[in-house]
């Protein structure tokens, strides 16, 4: 099935890069949908995913760049377009270079490692690679989330009872009517509860406290009553954070590069006719090697 973008882009409702569309690996939905708590009124689709760009802007030596030097090649890093509407929805899209992608989801961006865990039914197109990429969505998650995610946290926390320039907006809406903004109210819980399933299981379902959400989201949680989870919640995640062993405590940036360039050789062919050469998959190699004699000596001396 076509991508929205491939889909869009042949309405000509979008000019993407000429290149982009045929070159979509992962698209998802996001949001309210994603986490649960869609009440059907939402106008705008969010959708998230990856590309891979021309060969070229990935590998620039190819062309005989100098980094820093004369004429550089143009870098993409991300396609965005909002409110573009079709006959069935309007989307706002955020499409990102499989390598600022993988970058993201390796520093924990909470964003970048939630659109690997959105439900089935969230996806909107996925190739092979997207598949390669979603089946190993674990390998991304390490204990650094603890900072990416009580960050968000915080930012939410700030944004609740905050009025914006604009008057009449949906956020002083929902403080006139509820005394805070209820979108980040139920963002703050999210974001907690995933740093939770995180250190605890190294999973996520987004939609595990989808009913919690909801209530925030209807208002039915005082602000104060929230502040207060928060706090205590703050103390749990900080010792969950010192004891937690079910992750790393940082990303295991080899894995993640073999990964990388697994999906770039499925998709351009093998590096090897691009010069490119992998030391990462030989010192995997000599490790597994090592695991394997390891395991074999034991079982003999077991």
């Amino acid at each position: 099935m076509a991508s929205r973008i491939q889909m869009l882009t042949e309405q000509k409702l979008i000019r993407p890069p000429s290149w982009l569309p045929n070159n979509i690996m992962y698209e998802t939905i996001m949001g309210s949908t994603a986490y649960g708590v869609n009440s059907g009124k939402e106008s705008d689709i969010d959708c998230y995913g990856f590309c891979i760009p021309p060969k070229e802007m990935v590998f620039p030596h190819l062309t005989g760049e100098i980094f820093g030097f004369g004429r550089q090649i143009q870098r993409f890093e991300q396609y965005q377009q909002h409110h573009v509407k079709s006959e069935e929805s309007e989307y706002d899209f955020s499409i990102y270079n499989i390598v600022k992608y993988f970058q993201l989801l390796m520093d924990n961006n909470p964003n970048m490692v939630d659109s690997l865990f959105t439900p089935g039914f969230c996806i909107l197109h996925m190739t092979a690679v997207g598949q390669m990429v979603r089946d190993k969505n674990k390998l991304f998650l390490h204990k650094g989330a603890y900072h990416k995610f009580q960050g968000y946290a915080h930012s939410q926390l700030h944004k609740m009872a905050s009025r914006t320039p604009e008057k009449g907006s949906k956020r002083d809406e929902y403080i006139e009517k509820y005394g805070y903004d209820v979108k980040y109210g139920y963002h703050l819980y999210r974001l907690s509860d995933e740093l939770e399933q995180i250190l605890t299981i190294g999973d996520i379902d987004l939609q595990r406290s989808r009913e919690m959400l909801k209530t925030i989201r209807r208002g039915e949680m005082p602000e104060a009553d929230l502040r207060t989870w928060f706090s205590e919640r703050e103390k749990y995640l900080e010792k969950l954070y010192e004891t937690s062993k079910v992750v790393p405590h940082s990303p295991d940036e080899d894995k993640i590069k073999t990964l990388l360039l697994e999906c770039l050789e499925h998709h351009y062919g093998s590096l090897s006719k691009l010069e490119f050469h992998n030391p990462d998959a030989v010192k995997l190699a000599i490790n597994g090697i090592k695991e394997a004699i390891k395991k074999f000596e034991e079982a003999q001396n077991g």
